[in-house]
């Protein structure tokens, strides 16, 4: 049950999450200082599954993001047409279509993820480490729980919380 000083605190933290998107999106956590090294938020999380989980088909890549596959095949285009990402056919099912980083994909995604590192050490250089953790434990919990609820259909996709996993 929700008491009245619990909901000025989810009146808060509703409110820092929404600060927090905008900012996100503002800077596209692109780096310090560092235009160049920006990357659309669909780019990063596409190009970074692809590396974490290797490579795949739409479908599946869809699947593992929790989007739906006429998403991820609009965002992709893109990243095929500048090179980030090549298309090959599957070992198995030679009709078959599967996504990879090319090499160029794999030293842009390090660019980012690197400018991303100097920013984020920026942010939390006068944190203790424990305060790192925590928080990275505690944003990574939130962002499990609104993906658990994006996919049982109980947050609308246009509810103003930033959206991707």
């Amino acid at each position: 049950m929700t008491t009245a000083g619990d909901t000025g605190l989810l009146d808060a933290l509703q409110h820092e999450v929404a600060v927090f998107a905008r900012r996100a999106e503002q800077t596209r956590l692109g780096g310090v200082g560092k235009l160049r090294n920006s990357m659309d938020r669909a780019a990063y999380l596409l190009l970074n599954r692809l590396d974490k989980e290797g490579p795949m088909g739409v479908k599946a890549l869809a699947a593992s993001m929790g989007i739906d596959s006429s998403t991820v095949t609009r965002q992709v285009a893109p990243l095929v047409e500048s090179g980030l990402v090549k298309r090959t056919s599957h070992p198995e099912d030679g009709r078959a279509v599967v996504l990879q980083l090319s090499p160029r994909g794999v030293a842009r995604l390090e660019e980012v993820r690197s400018s991303r590192r100097e920013l984020m050490d920026e942010l939390t250089g006068d944190w203790a480490p424990e305060d790192r953790q925590r928080f990275c434990t505690l944003l990574t919990r939130f962002n499990l729980a609104l993906s658990a609820r994006m996919a049982a259909g109980t947050v609308p996709l246009s509810a103003e919380l930033p959206q991707g996993s």
